[in-house]
């Protein structure tokens, strides 16, 4: 007899790890980790203020500055981003590289959503992201409370 989970952080820890190494395994012959794939995916759009590309990174992630560079360094030597330090404020951007290599991890993220949420009803689904969204608020508002 199966019974209906209880909706706690580890029901969506849980669903968070196992989604991730779907994704991890997808990127791997890329020769990428997690943190970069979210780097590429800030800048598919364009370029981007390298503060506010830390900002998101460090915001996003749960991660501090140093690592955020070290992401940064990584893609840079790869050459899938460049830094443009000509303007005030130092441009991030991706390379042709970069773009190609966003798109292949864009499509492996298609993949994975339609065959892990394909079949999930749109009403129902909508529920769920409007309960996660929330929970990510609250606990965004605890962490920004809580001394550095």
């Amino acid at each position: 007899m199966s019974t209906t989970p209880t909706l706690n952080g580890q029901v969506i820890g849980q669903a968070h790890y196992a989604t991730r190494a779907l994704l991890d395994r997808a990127v791997a012959p890329l020769g990428l980790a997690f943190e970069q794939v979210i780097a590429l995916n800030v800048l598919a759009d364009g370029a981007v203020e390298r503060a506010r590309l830390v900002h998101r990174l460090t915001t996003t992630l749960k991660i501090d500055e140093p690592a955020v560079h070290e992401v940064i360094a990584h893609l840079v030597d790869a050459d899938l981003m460049r830094v443009d330090d000509g303007a005030a404020e130092p441009q991030v951007r991706l390379t042709d590289a970069g773009h190609a290599t966003q798109r292949r991890v864009g499509a492996a993220v298609a993949d994975i959503t339609t065959r892990l949420y394909g079949d999930i009803p749109t009403d129902e689904a909508r529920v769920v992201a409007q309960v996660l969204t929330l929970v990510t608020q609250r606990a965004n508002a605890e962490l920004a409370a809580l001394p550095a």
